[in-house]
C-alpha cells in the first residue's frame, strides 16, 4: 500500500513512513493510492465479531504488512480495551429506524480515542523500530487534546505539546488535558483562536528547524491513520444493520470533516451507504459548500458545539481530491484561490459530492431545543454536537425506509454547561473521571505568536 498527496506534487510513501510523516511536503493530505475493497462476503462474514476483529480485518490492507499480524492485533486489541462498553461503540435504537452510534465510551469520553488510542501505540511501534524519538504537536478545538494525550502519555519515544484555545474550550475539555502530569505531556493555551492554534501547527510541519533534527508528528486528522481507524465504527454499525443486504445512512456532526470522509472511504471499500449527512453549527463552511457552492471564510462564530467552532475544515481537501477525479493541480489551484477569495468548486465537481453528501445547519439556540426535545423523547442526553446531527437527521434524510446512524460523538457531560442551559438538571461524570475538577492542572498561556511556541516546545521537549 502506498500513500499519494492530494496536491499531487510530494513523493508517494509507505503506511510507516505516512504515519510518522503526517502533512505531505507539499502541503497535501496522504490517501491511499488505490482503496482497497471488499466482497460482499467479506462484509456479512464481518457480523458477530468483535470490534476488535472488525477493527483488525478493515484495517490491515491499509497497513499493508508493515505491521505483522499478530503484533497489530495485539496493538488494535490493546487500544480498544481501554473503552468502558464491550462492544466499543454500541448502537443505541432512538426510534424506528434512528439509531444513535455511541462513541464516548472510551478514556476522554469523546469519538476522538477511538483512532487516538490505536495511533499512540503505532507510533510509539514504529519509533521503537527505528530507535527515534519524536515530538507531537497538535492543535485542538476541544477533544482532540485530551484524546491524544491520554493516547500517547504511556509511549516511551514521544513528548506531546497540545495547543488550545485559551478560554474557548470547556472546563471539563480543559481539564482533560491540563490535570495529566505525565513528563512527556505540555500544553499550551493560545491567545487565539482554533484557526490561530491550527496555523502555527501547520507552520511548524512545513519548516521543523526549530527542533534542530528531531521529528515532528501530527496526531490531529491530518495524519491517515486517524482515518483509517475511524473507517471501523461504520462497517461495524451498518454490518450490525444488516448491510451489506441493506442500505444505510449516516450523519455527522461536522467541522474537520475526517470524521465524514472515514465514512466515505467505508463506502469506497464497498459499504452501501445511501447518504451522508454532513450537520455543522452556525459555523457552517461545509453546509454552504454543499447547499450553495459558497466556498468561503467567514468569521468564527463561538458557538455551544465549540469542537465545531472551525472555519478551515482541513480534511475537506481529501474528499476534493476525489470530487476532482484525483487531480492534483486542481486541488492545489482551488485552495490557493480558497486562501485568498470567496470561491467557489466546479460544476462537475460538486455535483459528485452532492450525489452522495446532504447538508444541514443548526444554531445555538436549536441546540438547545433539541438537547431538551431528544431528551423529553427518547430519554437519552445529548451532547450539543450529537444534537446537531440528531436534528440534521431529522430534517434532510433520504427517506424514512433507510436506517440513519447519527454519530454520538462525544459525552454530555463534557458539555455541561450547554445542557444545563437547555434545562437538564444533572449532567453527571463517569466515575473514573471522579474528582476532575478538583485536580491539579498545569500548562502554559502563551501568545497567538508562532516563534513564541516553537521556542517552548525546543525548550520543554526531552
Amino acid at each position: 500500500m502506498r500513500y499519494i498527496s492530494t496536491r499531487g506534487e510530494a513523493p508517494a510513501l509507505s503506511f510507516e513512513d505516512v504515519v510518522l510523516t503526517g502533512m505531505a511536503a507539499d502541503g497535501g493530505l496522504y490517501v491511499p493510492e488505490t482503496i482497497p475493497t471488499f466482497s460482499q462476503a467479506e462484509l456479512e462474514a464481518m457480523a458477530g465479531l468483535s470490534y476488535a476483529e472488525i477493527a483488525f480485518r478493515v484495517m490491515k490492507p491499509f497497513v499493508g504488512g508493515e505491521i505483522d499480524d499478530a503484533t497489530f492485533r495485539h496493538l488494535v486489541e490493546d487500544a480498544y480495551a481501554t473503552f468502558s462498553h464491550e462492544a466499543v461503540v454500541p448502537l443505541n435504537q432512538l426510534s424506528s429506524n434512528h439509531f444513535l452510534l455511541e462513541l464516548f465510551h472510551g478514556p476522554t469520553l469523546a469519538f476522538k480515542d477511538v483512532a487516538l488510542q490505536l495511533l499512540g501505540r503505532i507510533l510509539d511501534h514504529f519509533l521503537a523500530k527505528r530507535g527515534e524519538r519524536a515530538v507531537i504537536m497538535g492543535a485542538t478545538s476541544g477533544d482532540t487534546g485530551s484524546a491524544a494525550i491520554e493516547g500517547c502519555r504511556h509511549c516511551d519515544n514521544l513528548d506531546i505539546f497540545i495547543l488550545h484555545p485559551h478560554n474557548r474550550v470547556s472546563e471539563v475539555q480543559r481539564r482533560q488535558m491540563t490535570t495529566v502530569l505525565a513528563d512527556n505531556v505540555f500544553n499550551i493555551a493560545i491567545e487565539g483562536n482554533f484557526d490561530d492554534a491550527q496555523a502555527m501547527v501547520k507552520a511548524s510541519f512545513a519548516d521543523q528547524r526549530f527542533l534542530k533534527g528531531t521529528r515532528l508528528v501530527a496526531v490531529n486528522s491530518i495524519n491517515w491513520a486517524r482515518i483509517m481507524a475511524q473507517v471501523v465504527y461504520y462497517v461495524a454499525s451498518a454490518v450490525a444493520l444488516g448491510a451489506p443486504r441493506r442500505e444505510v445512512s449516516f450523519c455527522v456532526p461536522s467541522a474537520n470533516f475526517g470524521n465524514v470522509f472515514a465514512g466515505y472511504v467505508a463506502s469506497r471499500m464497498g459499504l452501501p451507504v445511501k447518504q451522508f449527512i454532513v450537520a455543522t453549527n452556525a459555523n457552517d463552511i461545509l453546509h454552504r459548500t454543499l447547499a450553495a457552492n459558497d466556498f468561503s471564510k467567514q468569521a468564527l462564530k463561538a458557538t455551544l458545539a465549540p469542537s465545531m467552532d472551525i472555519v478551515v475544515s482541513s480534511n475537506f481537501e481529501r474528499l476534493l481530491f476525489e470530487a476532482y477525479d484525483r487531480d492534483g493541480a486542481a486541488v492545489r489551484d482551488l485552495l490557493e484561490r480558497f486562501q485568498h477569495e470567496p470561491t467557489v468548486l466546479a460544476e462537475a465537481p460538486l455535483a459528485r459530492l452532492r450525489e452522495q453528501f446532504s447538508s444541514f445547519s443548526v444554531d445555538d439556540a436549536t441546540i438547545l431545543e433539541v438537547i431538551r426535545e431528544a431528551h423529553a423523547r427518547t430519554k437519552e442526553l445529548l451532547d450539543p454536537h450529537t444534537a446537531t446531527g440528531y436534528r440534521a437527521a431529522e430534517r434532510v434524510r433520504a427517506d424514512e425506509v433507510t436506517p440513519v446512524i447519527t454519530l454520538a460523538t462525544a459525552h454530555p457531560a463534557k458539555f455541561a454547561d450547554a445542557v444545563f442551559k437547555a434545562g437538564i438538571d444533572e449532567v453527571p461524570l463517569p466515575s473514573h473521571m471522579d474528582g476532575l475538577l478538583e485536580r491539579e492542572e498545569r500548562y502554559q498561556v502563551l501568545p497567538a505568536d508562532l516563534e513564541a511556541v516553537q521556542a517552548f516546545v525546543a525548550a520543554q521537549r526531552r
